[in-house]
C-alpha cells in the first residue's frame, strides 16, 4: 500500500510541475505573433500618432511607470544612446506611460530624447496589452513589445532591466532580422 501512495505522490508532483511549467511558458509567449493593438495617442509634441506612423519598421514599444523617476530615466537614457544604432536597423523606439504630453516634452528635453514618447492618459493601450499596474499607484509596468515591420509582436519582455535593455534589444533585433533575411 505504501508503494502505491509513493507512486501516486510522485505522479501528482510531476503533473503539478508539468502544468506549472506549461502555464508559465504559455503566459510568456501569449503575445508572440499577435498584431500590435490599434492606437491613437499624443506624443511629446502633442501630435497624434497611430500604428500607421510606424508601418514597415521594427518598433520597440516600451512601457514605463513615470517620467523622471530613476529607473525610467535610466532606461530612456540607454535608449537615447542606442537611438542612432536602432534607426540604422530600421527600428523605431516608442516609450509609453500615463504621463501627459507636457510631462513627456519636459522629460525629452531634459534628457535629449529624440524618439517618440506617447501619452496613454486614458490607459487604453496599456490595458489592451495587460501591462497596467495599480500598486503602489496606477502606472504601466516596465514591459516591452518588439513588433516586426508587418505589425506583429515577435517578442514580449516582461522582466526588464533598464540598465541593459537597449543593448539586449539590439542583439535580439539583429538575430531576428537575420532570421527574416534567411526566410
Amino acid at each position: 500500500m505504501k508503494w502505491n501512495q509513493v507512486m501516486l505522490n510522485k505522479t501528482l508532483f510531476t503533473l503539478f510541475i508539468f502544468i506549472f511549467t506549461a502555464s508559465a511558458f504559455a503566459k510568456g509567449n501569449r503575445w508572440q505573433g499577435v498584431p500590435f493593438p490599434q492606437f491613437e495617442l499624443a506624443d511629446q509634441n502633442k501630435a497624434v500618432k497611430n500604428n500607421k506612423n510606424f508601418n514597415n519598421k521594427w518598433v520597440i514599444y516600451y512601457f514605463y511607470p513615470k517620467d523622471k523617476t530613476p529607473g525610467c530615466t535610466t532606461e530612456a537614457k540607454e535608449f537615447a544612446k542606442a537611438h542612432t544604432k536602432l534607426n540604422s536597423m530600421n527600428t523605431e523606439i516608442v516609450g509609453i506611460s500615463y504621463d501627459d504630453s507636457d510631462s513627456h516634452k519636459d522629460f525629452a528635453e531634459i534628457y535629449d530624447i529624440k524618439f517618440t514618447l506617447l501619452a496613454d492618459i486614458d490607459h487604453k493601450l496599456t490595458k489592451k496589452l495587460d501591462v497596467d499596474s495599480l500598486f503602489p499607484w496606477p502606472h504601466p509596468s516596465r514591459q516591452t513589445f518588439l513588433v516586426n515591420p508587418k505589425g506583429n509582436i515577435v517578442k514580449h519582455y516582461e522582466n526588464v532591466d533598464p540598465d541593459i535593455h537597449a543593448v539586449q534589444l539590439i542583439k535580439d533585433i539583429t538575430l531576428l532580422q537575420k532570421e527574416t533575411d534567411i526566410l
